[in-house]
């Protein structure tokens, strides 16, 4: 077995056919399929359907492990390269929006001044997305909302940010600067859709005092409420850092007494040891966080 019969298998399972991994690989189909041939004789399996170009069950499981059997050498280059010159190499780093929005442009300019030879490529996605390409290792950490179920992912607590409600102008909610979680009842809301951590919590909170959320639509993605409620078709309850400054010429912010706020951290694969390029953007993210003013927002970061 050897990294060439991996990298086949992977190309494979990505192109979808063997043709279209030769030219991602920009080898010849025959070398791609002798390639994959051998893999299978080896560990006596078939890894790919001929019929259709899918992979097996078996050729999942190994594609799985040679992902990260190649991000691990990629991050061990990383490595060294790092201890004898400067911190060099790629990092794909995945991030909320709401926090993307104000986080990602200071991280890159950050990581431009502090460690030019990083290629940082961001992933802007919900975490019921993030997650599992941390998961998976086709990220190599991401901030995301906070608890997570126990698994596969380590995490660390960044920062608690109050949830508000984001309310049309016109909307009854609109005329109050403040008004109690019990309230929230009597209206229909834009809210994360059940299972999500946000909405999960939330629920919890308004099961507490004999509240049930009454949903208008339920969106798994925290800018798309906000955007909804600025387009005015209904209050949305979001993060605080949801609401960018222009936010006044539609919605107002409506604080709601009773409602804890939501904890944002980051996550890594709990098994893997991250490059040093991923540690220095880890630690980048950490100081911009440290530093932060943003509205409603608690850093929790720990020593």
């Amino acid at each position: 077995m050897d990294l060439r019969q991996l990298a086949a298998l992977a190309a494979v399972a990505d192109a979808g056919s063997f043709s279209a991994a030769a030219r991602r690989l920009h080898t010849v189909q025959s070398n791609v399929s002798t390639h994959v041939a051998r893999l299978e004789r080896e560990l006596g399996a078939t890894l790919v359907d001929r019929g259709t170009g899918s992979l097996t069950d078996e050729g999942e499981a190994v594609v799985a492990r040679a992902r990260r059997i190649t991000h691990e050498i990629e991050s061990l280059r990383s490595d060294v390269e790092s201890m004898l010159h400067e911190v060099s190499g790629a990092v794909r780093l995945g991030c909320i929006g709401t926090v993307g929005r104000w986080l990602v442009p200071r991280l890159l300019e950050a990581m431009a001044e502090r460690h030019p030879l990083v290629d940082v490529v961001i992933v802007d996605a919900t975490t019921t997305s993030l997650v599992p390409q941390v998961v998976s290792e086709s990220l190599d950490l991401a901030i995301i909302n906070l608890p997570l179920a126990p698994g596969e992912l380590a995490t660390e607590p960044l920062f608690d940010e109050d949830r508000i409600v984001l309310a049309p102008l016109g909307h009854p909610l609109a005329a109050h600067a403040r008004v109690a979680l019990a309230d929230l009842a009597e209206h229909a809301l834009l809210l994360e859709p059940r299972g999500t951590a946000f909405r999960d919590e939330l629920d919890e909170q308004a099961a507490r005092v004999g509240v049930t959320m009454r949903p208008q639509a339920q969106i798994d993605g925290i800018r798309l409420l906000t955007s909804l409620a600025f387009e005015g078709f209904g209050p949305a309850v979001v993060p605080s850092t949801a609401a960018p400054p222009w936010y006044e010429a539609a919605c107002r912010r409506v604080e709601v007494e009773g409602l804890a706020p939501r904890t944002v951290g980051l996550a890594t694969p709990r098994r893997v040891r991250l490059s040093a390029p991923a540690r220095a953007v880890r630690a980048v993210v950490r100081d911009l966080v440290a530093a932060t003013d943003q509205e409603g927002v608690r850093v929790t970061l720990g020593g």
